[in-house]
């Protein structure tokens, strides 16, 4: 007999992680039933993480979520991050990052799934299975990304894949040992450590799925398990969507993604 979304073991009860902001308003509530559609595992709270907008705090009451202002958890105040160049404006995407890995400050679980507000899950996912971490996979990446992972740690990846799924699930002990690696390495804080190993040139400078995929995947790679993502990018947007069509697409992939990549071009004033 199949069990529902959402069961399981006591023991592997997790808590859930979205940062989110007003241009996500539209995939939000479909991200939120989407993980309790189809996370096989018992959840505890699903925290939303957003600057303090009405209606996400709507979104959240209506679904049964706990809002967090960014702010309460920011290990650096968006203000003074500056990731920019004439065409194009990172700041508020490695912001978000940035409170990926701050999300162990909140969470009340030792494990917590962290989930991009622009993806819906439409298969059944778990992300323990016999003891080992669960994690999605793609093939592509950024080599910038490994630049910056290895002059964080001292460490080559062992992987040959991208971790970067839109989704991950976070161990709050092993980020823990990431951070402590990082702040030891660089004589500082792990945040400020990240934005100053950044090549400032180039659009892709960083990346939290890729940095902590390696290096838990590095420490124990046979405490791992990797599937593929099976991650489909749509232009229509998420409220478009019948279950016919979920039930269509979910034949071939696990998660949809609708990006609005127009956001990090710069616009002439």
């Amino acid at each position: 007999m199949k069990r529902p979304a959402g069961s399981g073991k006591p023991g592997d009860t997790i808590d859930v992680l979205i940062p989110a902001a007003a241009k996500d308003l539209g995939t939000l509530p479909h991200a939120i039933d989407g993980v309790r559609r189809m996370v096989r595992h018992p959840i505890g709270t699903i925290w939303v993480v957003s600057p303090d907008n009405p209606r996400i705090r709507a979104v959240c009451a209506r679904k049964g979520c706990r809002f967090v202002n960014e702010r309460r958890i920011e290990p650096i105040p968006k203000r003074r991050i500056r990731y920019r160049s004439k065409r194009w404006e990172r700041s508020g995407w490695l912001y978000q990052q940035l409170l990926k890995l701050s999300g162990d400050r909140i969470v009340r679980r030792r494990r917590f799934l962290v989930l991009d507000a622009d993806t819906v899950l439409i298969r059944p996912h778990r992300f323990r299975i016999g003891g080992r971490t669960v994690f999605y996979c793609r093939r592509w990446s950024r080599p910038e990304y490994f630049r910056t992972y290895r002059k964080l740690t001292g460490l080559r990846r062992r992987a040959k894949v991208s971790f970067v799924a839109h989704y991950m699930l976070f161990d709050r002990l092993r980020l823990a040992r990431l951070k402590r690696l990082i702040e030891a390495r660089h004589g500082k804080p792990w945040h400020r450590a990240i934005l100053d190993s950044i090549d400032r040139k180039r659009n892709f400078g960083f990346s939290e799925y890729e940095t902590y995929g390696h290096f838990v995947y590095g420490e124990n790679p046979s405490a791992v398990k990797l599937l593929p993502a099976l991650n489909l990018p749509l232009r229509r947007s998420a409220s478009s969507l019948t279950a016919a069509d979920r039930r269509r697409y979910a034949r071939k992939y696990r998660s949809l993604s609708f990006h609005r990549r127009g956001v990090y071009v710069r616009r002439k004033r």
